[in-house]
């Protein structure tokens, strides 16, 4: 039987978390959910993890990978920066600024969407000059200029580099089925308009898994080793400073990205992943799901792991005061799943965002 081409059914997904409000439940979500073991073993399964998804912007490493492939000669910064989704902050455009100069190109070449910086400076200073949104503050353009860079460097056509018929977009292709072991089901177009495989959460999983263990490991390919360790040195060009993703790679010592609609992994060093799909598209409950998982499977130090959750997680609030947080849902309460009583250690996260909201 042939696999239906959309994500997994709402039927098939597990309560991944829910949010409280005055000691009622508010909302609840639901997805799925995969642990990957250093050995590729899947250790724990929620919902459906071999449905098909659209991995968003976690596609990014395996794409910058290509580029590196392709030839572009990225070092330290601009490798973090063409696998994150950053912020749009001065220090973030000027990367992929200087990216793209080296390439002998300039922003016009980008074709990624503009937009206005996240980062409330650099919008600020935008506006100040009177300038609009620019396609170097999208949280893309450190992926597009790698791919600039790429096409420069092997003398292919930049201004149809995003067309899937384009080689490096069909080097990228060929990447991420090497890493994931998953053939696409089908292409589609990502937000900022780049080709986007349809892969499975457990396929994601484990390209993750190999990420994660070549960090700073000089057995591993050398552009892999060099893509991961970047990751991990450079987390602030990940997502950007106090940003989930920046916030985790500091704290543990992983490597964590996020997609859009609810898509995040995380991969330690010793080549363990956790990848996780918010069924709704919300990214509000992926990182307490990813981390609780690789901690109740023995990946990640609880305590470190608490204090994190306790930086990332805000309180629901009600007249300014916290009345409410996230917590696990109930596809973390039976202990049958596997690593139940470990998990159940992170049972108060929600309180520990409590707690951090009031200290702050």
């Amino acid at each position: 039987m042939s696999q239906p081409l959309e994500t997994v059914e709402s039927a098939a997904a597990a309560e991944l978390a829910v949010v409280t409000r005055s000691g009622f439940v508010e909302s609840r979500h639901v997805g799925s959910a995969v642990v990957v073991e250093p050995d590729g073993a899947v250790s724990r399964r929620l919902g459906d993890p071999d449905a098909l998804l659209f991995p968003r912007s976690t596609l990014k490493p395996f794409q910058a990978i290509a580029a590196m492939k392709a030839g572009a000669p990225l070092v330290g910064a601009q490798v973090a920066i063409a696998a994150g989704s950053h912020t749009g902050s001065l220090e973030h455009m000027r990367t992929a600024a200087g990216m793209l100069a080296a390439a002998g190109l300039s922003p016009k070449d980008l074709r990624c969407p503009p937009a206005w910086p996240k980062d409330e400076d650099a919008r600020d200073r935008l506006r100040e000059r009177g300038e609009g949104k620019q396609a170097l503050a999208m949280n893309c353009s450190g992926k597009h200029a790698a791919f600039l860079w790429a096409c420069a460097v092997r003398g292919w056509d930049t201004a149809s580099y995003l067309d899937p018929d384009h080689p490096l977009q069909r080097l990228v292709l060929e990447t991420v089925q090497e890493f994931t072991g998953d053939a696409p089901a089908l292409v589609g177009v990502d937000g900022c308009g780049a080709p986007l495989p349809a892969i499975t959460l457990t396929g994601l999983a484990r390209g993750y898994a190999r990420l994660g263990a070549a960090i700073r490991n000089i057995g591993e390919d050398a552009r892999t080793a060099t893509l991961a360790t970047a990751m991990v040195d450079y987390p602030e060009m990940v997502q950007g400073h106090g940003e989930p993703n920046t916030v985790v790679i500091e704290g543990l010592d992983v490597i964590a990205k996020l997609g859009a609609e609810g898509v995040l992994c995380v991969a330690t060093p010793q080549g363990a992943a956790a990848a996780v799909k918010v069924l709704d598209g919300s990214s509000r409950p992926a990182t307490l799901t990813a981390l609780t998982l690789l901690a109740g499977a023995g990946h990640l130090p609880g305590a470190a792991v608490e204090a994190v959750l306790g930086k990332i997680l805000h309180p629901i609030t009600g007249g300014g005061e916290p009345v409410g947080a996230i917590r696990l849902g109930a596809a973390f309460d039976d202990a049958e799943q596997g690593s139940g009583d470990a998990d159940q250690g992170f049972a108060d996260a929600g309180q520990a965002a409590d707690d951090a909201g009031q200290e702050a």
